[in-house]
């Protein structure tokens, strides 16, 4: 994805989360300091790029989320978010790959 400004952000994200801008910047800003975006200005505009990769982060929050907040310590089927808005079928299968890394991880950490 190529970076976009903070209206460029704004934009594509304000009718579904419905966020008003200073809630935007906010979001912006924090994920600055915890190092998930970096900034830069191109022709006298702040833009903002990724530093993390979309999937194997949502893997760690996916499986972070069930064991802290669901208590589930199993496997995760990623079939429950095959009608996600957020993945395509091959992110998914991403998606499916990483759950399972970590979950053997886990398994090995605790032998």
């Amino acid at each position: 994805m190529q970076p976009q400004s903070l209206r460029e952000i704004h934009s594509a994200i304000e009718n579904e989360l419905e966020w008003s801008r200073s809630s935007t910047r906010k979001t912006v800003d924090r994920m600055l300091k915890k190092g998930m975006l970096r900034a830069k200005t191109v022709h006298g505009l702040l833009v903002y790029s990724a530093t993390i990769k979309k999937i194997p982060t949502l893997a760690s929050m996916i499986r972070n989320f069930a064991a802290n907040v669901l208590g589930i310590d199993g496997p995760l089927p990623v079939t429950n978010l095959v009608k996600s808005k957020l993945f395509s079928e091959q992110e998914l299968k991403e998606l499916d790959e990483y759950l399972r890394k970590i979950d053997q991880s886990k398994a090995d950490d605790s032998k």
